[in-house]
């Protein structure tokens, strides 16, 4: 079964579940699917706060372009617009922020590097839009992922065809005029990093500039302090490699959590996460394997105040309590996952997260279903939870529907068949009752999407 239309907003996890999507204590405050985004795919997302309004907005990668969310409103966002590919489509795309500007990357042939201003999204009269770069940069072609450390002013390009697909370094001093800076290629292919100003143990290392590359058999520590003159620190591998694939650095640095993304296929076990002890970083050790509850394959994972979010593809976004890494201490408190069919070794589902935002509120890019935002239950008033309260009869029907809601409006009814496809659509003028006819439907289970947001089950028999 195909849920990929199934939509809710302002959806509190009960028993278990936040409508169709499985859950355990994470509550979903609304959902932008892929028609919405006009894209056939999702991949990457990240997220900014403006400076000046602390408003939050969300950027979700697509296939064919950025989407800009605004999620200040977390029960009612705003897709306000979309940056397409420099050039064409792609499954992979990849964005980060400095300084008030998105910076964009992807897999498209001569892509290069997009630079968008996002306080842009401030004033936007009549959303969605179609945005255009700022400034753009063509040192390279293909990227796999961009990194930026959010103190210092370069991009890192990972996984191009220069620096053998070692870090390809920018100047983004000014944003709108990308430099580049230097690079680094002694250790080759790198599939994704993270640079970090080092405050960690190692005090060789203080206030250097640390770059950690997950780098497709093994991962690599780089100095980067001075990008015309990088030096590899050290390099750590580990048992029962599939593909070193993301990793990311606990808040006091001691600890590196590591996701291989093909060894679960390929070895046969649950989800396992690679904790490395980096209190030495000319000699980094493993320090413990974490294995999940599930057989599902681990994506892109970042750590916020002790916690590790850890996109999981068809078991959804993990919440992982880290605080006790230390004494070998690690324990899921929690999940929202967005791909209800399975928690099989597969890549559907989620693909990204971004857990930073001051509000508490989650952001995750599902590859299959767009974006969706999350948030711990209990944190927000259940006066926030707009009640359903629409009515749909009569179910099963053979004819036609009635749908009733005296408190809300309708403005808008779809119907989309177990595939996924939808089969019927129709605009209202804020009704407070209507009638679908059904007499073209075949026999079978449909869902009722309302709003854009709330999702019924309708039998037609």
């Amino acid at each position: 079964m195909i849920w990929a239309f199934a939509a809710y907003a302002q959806t509190p996890c009960e028993n278990g579940f936040a409508g169709s999507y499985p859950c355990n204590d994470y509550d979903l405050m609304s959902h932008i699917d892929l028609n919405v985004l006009s894209a056939s795919a999702g991949n990457d997302s990240w997220g900014w706060t403006d400076p000046q309004t602390g408003k939050e907005y969300a950027l979700i990668g697509l296939s064919n372009g950025t989407a800009f969310i605004d999620v200040s409103d977390p029960v009612d966002p705003i897709y306000l617009g979309k940056l397409p590919t420099h050039t064409q489509s792609s499954t992979w795309r990849d964005i980060k922020v400095y300084n008030n500007y998105a910076f964009v990357v992807s897999e498209a042939n001569g892509h290069g590097m997009q630079v968008f201003d996002l306080r842009r999204l401030r004033n936007i009269a009549n959303p969605p839009q179609t945005f255009n770069n700022d400034a753009h940069y063509n040192g390279f072609g293909n990227a796999h992922n961009i990194v930026i450390n959010e103190e210092k002013p370069y991009a890192y390009a990972v996984g191009t065809s220069t620096f053998s697909g070692g870090a390809h370094i920018v100047d983004i001093s000014n944003p709108l005029q990308p430099v580049f800076a230097g690079g680094y290629e002694e250790s080759f292919y790198t599939h994704d990093a993270q640079v970090v100003t080092y405050n960690g143990p190692d005090q060789d290392y203080i206030g250097r500039e640390i770059y950690i590359g997950s780098n497709e058999d093994e991962v690599v520590f780089v100095d980067v302090t001075d990008p015309s003159n990088t030096s590899l620190i050290s390099t750590v591998s580990y048992s029962n490699i599939g593909y070193t694939h993301q990793g990311w650095l606990t808040e006091d640095q001691r600890y590196f959590f590591l996701g291989d993304e093909t060894d679960e296929l390929g070895f046969g076990f649950d989800t396992k996460t690679i904790i490395f002890d980096v209190q030495d970083l000319d000699n980094p050790s493993v320090h413990l394997d974490y294995f999940g509850p599930t057989e599902a394959v681990d994506h892109n994972g970042y750590i916020h105040n002790n916690t590790f979010y850890l996109s999981n593809y068809n078991a959804g976004l993990r919440i992982i309590d880290v605080s006790g890494v230390g004494s070998q201490t690690v324990t899921e408190i929690g999940f929202f996952d967005t791909y209800p069919e399975n928690n099989n070794a597969g890549f559907s589902g989620v693909w990204s997260n971004y857990p930073y935002f001051e509000s508490g509120n989650i952001v995750i890019s599902d590859i299959d279903r767009g974006f969706f935002l999350i948030r711990k239950s209990g944190t927000l008033s259940s006066d926030n939870f707009i009640q359903e309260n629409f009515s749909i009869s009569p179910n099963p029907a053979s004819t036609y529907v009635q749908i009733e809601n005296s408190s809300l409006p309708i403005n808008s009814i779809e119907l989309y068949d177990l595939l996924g496809q939808r089969v019927f659509y129709q605009n209202y003028n804020s009704l407070n009752q209507v009638q679908v006819q059904l007499e073209a439907l075949k026999a079978g289970l449909y869902m009722v999407k309302i709003n854009n947001s709330f999702t019924k089950k309708l039998v037609i028999k």
